[in-house]
């Protein structure tokens, strides 16, 4: 009796496992953040290099504080801000510290602009004295200490203002701003986009003078947006204008100029021909400024010392390229202004220091790998930090090496993606693990060894989560492909059969110097392809030539030809995986979101005999239609080389589209980037081709197509295409 009872609950917890191990995901769970990771809050080093801090509501007291915690207990030792200590404003969204941490700005109501630039309501706040002190009673944009938080800087109504915070004066530094036509102290929209960065305007290291860009658009043509509202609140359109230099159109003229605190006197800086000037920093000389200058090519970057005494520039170092030349962000001064400097020069990025004139002083890293990140320089112990993929282009490590370029040490503990955030001092810093397996890991390691100090978060929780969904592999491997092996991932249903033949869907973004195979953990698309294995397909991203991490020749090789190697390599891939058993050559699909969705349209459109279906979301039609600093880097100008922009549009062969093929096309009425002018042009042009297809257009919503239900709504709506047509 005991055996047969024991026997049947045994096959009864055998049953609830097997149960629980066919649960499906759906699409409301992905959407809703069933399978959302732990993260760790944005956390800010203190200059001690032992505590850092974060900022916290708390809920139950309606308090918004910043919290001091310990490095080495992850225990909270104290509060640095607390809105219950400031009557006069209840609550602040940002904050940003003075550099000696005596003050901070506060910030509310802010309001984004475009991706990166907000403006708001913003406030100078005294730790010790808890006395705060309103910046202008107008919004404003990127306030700035002084170096001896005596002054804010900032900008307004597209004008740089200092504001003396003992005296509350307020000198107004330039008066010519106007929508639409000059810029102060801010970037514009192009730059913005594709330079990363708002703030045009720097303190010099005594706080006596400020460098600054100005940006004159006046013969920048303009684009526009209707925004169509809601039903019952908005009859009438409104209307969104700003300038966008498109591919081959004027770009705003710019130009940089050194401001003089006290004699309240701008001088402009002359420098040699140039385009663009991407990058400001001040050097460890009080009096020497830096700019970093580019052509409208973008094939030569130049590095100018800039004398704000006499406002002449003095060139350091040049880096060419006969493709492009990418800005550095990782320009770093040591004591004596030697700098330290990343380059493809030898064809894959490494770091290198030069002295303050320019002279190579040596090559710190080298190898057939990539710097992927760098952290900075511990000047203490005369050592750089940084992320790489010594251990393959799927993975990233995290570095320490000496400046001389010895001494390596390898900081990473597992193989899979890693990457790091340091403490002040380089005493510490945060791993964040993850890989195709484990979700994200958060450690705290000494920096001198990588040794864990303890684990800060993990998500079991998650991990315990998957174990009851249906959840097949990904498994990372490559093709060779046009003679070079190409990194691929492939998901399969959990009940893969390979005497059965299944339908493929390949997902690319392969823009360049993109990565979409990477040893990391699932994001919220990864979840989405688990449901559609579990209906019966393979899903499959290849990376192919013009994708980043693999050498400065395999990602430049698309030059001049955007969309032309990508594709012959994804149709390439097809026909091969095409050929394994367990695949239906007839039926694989291709998807792609932005330069994906360029790629899937031409795609179905050059190669319908082996795709038989696509999706393409907020596609590029032509490059004639996208800005001119992205454009322009990969492609030269349209008045140049108007084949390549033209040869490689999917609406130049929408005459080629199978009628027995699919495609879905889809758009966000506001995209600001990637404009829906895109998308309405290939519609005219398959309307007077006279090919069926189905199109989606969603109302006032940006490049990434979300907001309320929307991308349960999207999803659904690719799924059910899915599903119907592959």
């Amino acid at each position: 009796m005991f055996f047969r009872t024991f026997s049947f609950l045994l096959f009864l917890a055998f049953s609830f496992q097997i149960s629980a191990q066919n649960k499906q995901i759906s699409l409301e769970e992905i959407w809703s953040g069933t399978f959302r990771q732990e993260g760790l809050q944005a956390l800010q080093s203190l200059n001690d290099g032992q505590s850092y801090i974060i900022q916290d509501y708390d809920r139950e007291k309606s308090e918004m504080r910043v919290d001091i915690y310990s490095y080495k207990s992850g225990q909270r030792t104290g509060t640095l801000i607390n809105s219950a200590d400031i009557p006069e404003l209840k609550y602040f969204q940002t904050f940003k510290l003075s550099e000696d941490e005596s003050k901070a700005i506060l910030g509310v109501d802010i309001q984004p602009i475009f991706r990166r630039s907000t403006r708001g309501i913003y406030f100078v706040y005294d730790i010790k004295t808890k006395k705060i002190t309103r910046i202008d009673k107008e919004m404003i944009q990127e306030p700035t200490f002084s170096p001896n938080n005596e002054k804010v800087a900032y900008v307004k109504n597209n004008n740089i203002f200092i504001k003396n915070i003992s005296s509350n004066q307020k000198t107004q530094v330039t008066s010519d701003g106007v929508d639409n036509e000059i810029i102060n102290g801010l970037t514009d929209w192009v730059y913005e986009e594709e330079f990363a960065f708002v703030r045009a305007f720097e303190w010099s290291l005594d706080g006596d003078k400020i460098a600054f860009l100005r940006f004159d658009e006046t013969d920048v043509p303009e684009f526009s947006m209707d925004m169509y509202g809601r039903y019952g609140q908005d009859l009438y359109p409104s209307q969104d204008v700003f300038k966008y230099p498109k591919a081959g159109e004027n770009n705003a003229e710019v130009t940089l100029h050194i401001y003089d605190v006290a004699s309240q006197k701008k001088n402009q800086v002359s420098l040699e021909a140039y385009e663009y000037l991407p990058r400001l920093k001040w050097t460890k000389d009080e009096n020497v400024f830096s700019v970093q200058a580019t052509n409208r090519h973008q094939n030569e970057l130049k590095l100018y010392f800039v004398d704000t005494k006499t406002s002449k520039a003095k060139l350091i170092h040049t880096e060419k390229d006969d493709a492009y030349v990418d800005v550095t962000d990782d320009l770093t001064f040591l004591e004596d202004n030697s700098f330290i400097w990343t380059s493809e020069k030898d064809g894959w990025k490494h770091i290198y220091h030069y002295n303050k004139k320019g002279k190579l002083i040596n090559q710190v890293t080298n190898g057939k790998w990539e710097v992927t990140s760098y952290y900075g320089y511990d000047r203490q112990n005369k050592r750089i930090f940084y992320q790489s993929t010594e251990t393959g282009s799927v993975n990233r490590g995290i570095y320490s090496i000496k400046l001389n370029g010895e001494s390596k040490r390898d900081l990473s503990t597992k193989e899979g993606t890693n990457s790091a955030s340091f403490s002040a001092d380089f005493t510490y810093y945060v791993n964040t693990f993850n890989s195709v397996k484990i979700p994200n890991l958060y450690t705290l390691n000494l920096a001198k060894n990588g040794k864990v100090v303890r684990e800060i978060k993990n998500n079991d929780v998650l991990e315990n989560k998957l174990n009851e969904y249906q959840i097949s592999p990904k498994e990372l491997s490559t093709i060779e492909v046009n003679g070079n092996d190409l990194n691929m991932w492939m998901i399969k249903p959990l009940d893969f059969d390979a005497s059965k033949k299944y339908p493929m869907l390949m997902y690319q973004y392969s823009g360049p110097g993109s990565q979409s195979v990477s040893n990391s953990f699932m994001g919220s698309n990864d979840y989405w392809y688990q449901m559609l294995a579990n209906k019966g397909y393979i899903i499959v991203t290849v990376d192919g030539r013009g994708t980043g991490f693999k050498g400065r020749d395999f990602k430049k090789v698309t030059q001049k030809e955007l969309g032309k190697l990508e594709l012959k390599d994804q149709i390439d891939a097809a026909k091969l995986l095409g050929q394994r058993d367990y695949i239906d050559k007839n039926r694989i699909g291709i998807w792609g979101w932005s330069y994906g969705g360029f790629m899937s349209s031409n795609a179905i459109f050059q190669a319908g005999d082996v795709f038989s279906f696509a999706i393409a979301v907020a596609p590029v039609t032509s490059w004639r239609f996208y800005d001119s600093i992205y454009t322009e880097r990969y492609m030269t100008t349209p008045q140049e080389n108007a084949s390549g922009y033209d040869e490689n549009s999917p609406i130049t062969h929408v005459k080629n589209f199978n009628d027995d093929n699919s495609y879905l096309l889809i758009h966000g009425s506001a995209d600001d980037n990637v404009h829906v002018q895109n998308t309405m042009q290939l519609i005219e042009a398959l309307v007077q081709a006279n090919k069926q297809f189905d199109w989606r257009i969603y109302p006032d919503k940006n490049h990434g197509i979300y907001g309320g239900n929307t991308r349960l709504h999207l999803y659904k709506l690719m799924t059910d295409f899915i599903t119907e047509n592959l």
